[in-house]
């Protein structure tokens, strides 16, 4: 089978994009693997010109970003060689690629893709949309309050009056984040009303729509699912950081954050989260791959569903395959696995 890797991509998540494409090339062209797919790498640099195969290869091998196409003409022109392509393995990561809009293009390509389609990535990608989606499934979350750009830049008449609500309901400390951005980009705790004005119209530079959510002091745990209709949860992971919180930096710096899996949890208490996880897939109707985040208040043993990525970071050190490589399922026939569900 003809498959394409689509990588890059126009988000502030390219870089990790590229990580997550050279680990799955690999496990794509090795053992059983080997014999089964022919691999075609596509690369989307910043600017949104997608590379040939050639150039897509030395950029997986070098694993650094290259825009040294300026032919702003040939923006989202596809190379010829996309015409045989039986099956797209797209690892895009954030805007312009997790959310739906890449998903809408392949599904209007009429060839099969690996993850979710355009709802299941769209609701996925908007916190406040997604929020309101495990709202309405009845999934327990923290407190948060939606506000939009306009509000935040509205001045002295509304933006006062939105910052006491955020008081009043929330309090400190909180978390303010752009509604449509991933790996922590843009988002900020705060202490105080002081740090608050601040991080609203930060995050107001990102996004339009902003959402800011109570803190809570709780243990970071996550659950991997895999599958469609009948997917299934696997073991549960847990992140452990000396930052101020799981930011961007402390994410993707080497030994500034430790995964612990299987976690230490009661049994109870992880059937919950496998459960909640699954109900949190098929309420947006995800499809292939998921990874739910969670918060566990170990002192009440409540649980509060923190966010949904439908295509998560895909390295091999990354928390999705390490899940699925403690619940028995390699790297190489986890990417085999999803290739299966893309053509079911």
């Amino acid at each position: 089978m003809k498959v394409g890797l689509l990588f890059g991509g126009c988000s502030g998540e390219h870089q990790v994009s590229i990580k997550s494409a050279k680990a799955i090339a690999l496990a794509l062209t090795t053992g059983n693997n080997k014999e089964k797919y022919h691999l075609t790498p596509f690369y989307i640099d910043e600017n949104g010109i997608w590379a040939t195969p050639e150039k897509s290869k030395q950029v997986l091998e070098s694993g650094k970003p290259d825009n040294s196409n300026e032919n702003q003409a040939t923006k989202w022109h596809f190379p010829p060689e996309c015409q045989n392509i039986e099956l797209w393995f797209p690892i895009l990561h954030g805007p312009n690629g997790e959310d739906g809009t890449v998903q809408g293009l392949l599904t209007l390509m009429g060839v099969p893709f690996v993850g979710s389609g355009v709802l299941g990535s769209a609701l996925g990608m908007d916190k406040i949309a997604m929020k309101n989606a495990f709202a309405y499934a009845q999934l327990p979350q923290v407190d948060y309050i939606a506000v939009t750009r306009e509000e935040v830049l509205s001045g002295a008449c509304i933006f006062p009056k939105m910052c006491d609500s955020i008081d009043s309901t929330l309090g400190y400390p909180c978390f303010v984040k752009p509604a449509n951005l991933g790996s922590s980009v843009g988002i900020a705790k705060v202490n105080n009303r002081q740090e608050l004005e601040t991080a609203l119209d930060d995050a107001a530079q990102y996004d339009r729509r902003i959402i800011v959510e109570a803190g809570v002091k709780a243990r970071e745990v996550e659950c991997a699912v895999l599958g469609n209709s009948q997917a299934k949860a696997s073991v549960i992971g847990e992140i452990t950081y000396n930052a101020d919180f799981y930011d961007y930096e402390t994410k993707y710096t080497d030994g500034k954050a430790q995964l612990i899996i299987p976690a230490n949890l009661p049994d109870d208490i992880t059937k919950e989260i496998q459960e909640m996880s699954l109900k949190a897939f098929h309420a947006l109707d995800c499809q292939g791959l998921s990874r739910v985040d969670f918060f566990y208040v170990e002192e009440t043993q409540e649980i509060f569903i923190n966010e949904i990525n439908t295509l998560p970071g895909f390295t091999a050190l990354s928390m999705y395959p390490q899940l699925w490589e403690a619940s028995g399922v390699t790297f190489p026939e986890l990417v085999d696995k999803l290739i299966t569900l893309a053509i079911n």
